[in-house]
């Protein structure tokens, strides 16, 4: 189990350096639009710089699975993204899906076995008094 996070880990961190590098720095071919409304998103999104955050939030967090030492912050910061990446191909353009569904895939591997680091999230707070609020 062990090898299987770390390579989870550095599958999922490699993936989203290299893909947020391309958002920001576009080093990869394949520049021209896809068809339809997946291309008008694609558009806007381009031409409101916001790939551009995103690619760098992509980075950042890549990097901190690649480093593995804040890696329930990295995988935080990636779930959201991830979450797009997947409506997108599902909504948008099928054409890509594989390699989403392989990230999620990836990425819950690494929820499971980072899952003691979430569980606060999940557990109600005795110390707040509701009748206060």
């Amino acid at each position: 189990m062990k090898y299987i996070v770390l390579v989870s880990r550095l599958l999922l961190g490699l993936v989203f350096v290299v893909f947020g590098a391309n958002s920001v720095l576009h080093f990869m071919g394949g520049s021209s639009m896809p068809p339809g409304d997946a291309g008008v998103w694609t558009g806007l999104m381009m031409a409101h710089h916001y790939m551009n955050f995103v690619g760098v939030l992509m980075i950042v967090g890549g990097l901190l699975l690649l480093v593995g030492r804040f890696v329930p912050l990295g995988l935080t910061i990636l779930a959201p993204i991830l979450v797009n990446i997947l409506l997108f191909h599902f909504l948008f353009m099928r054409q890509g899906v594989s390699i989403a569904l392989v990230c999620t895939f990836l990425e819950l591997i690494l929820l499971v076995a980072y899952h003691r680091s979430f569980h606060s999230l999940f557990a109600p707070n005795p110390e707040i008094d509701t009748n206060k609020l």
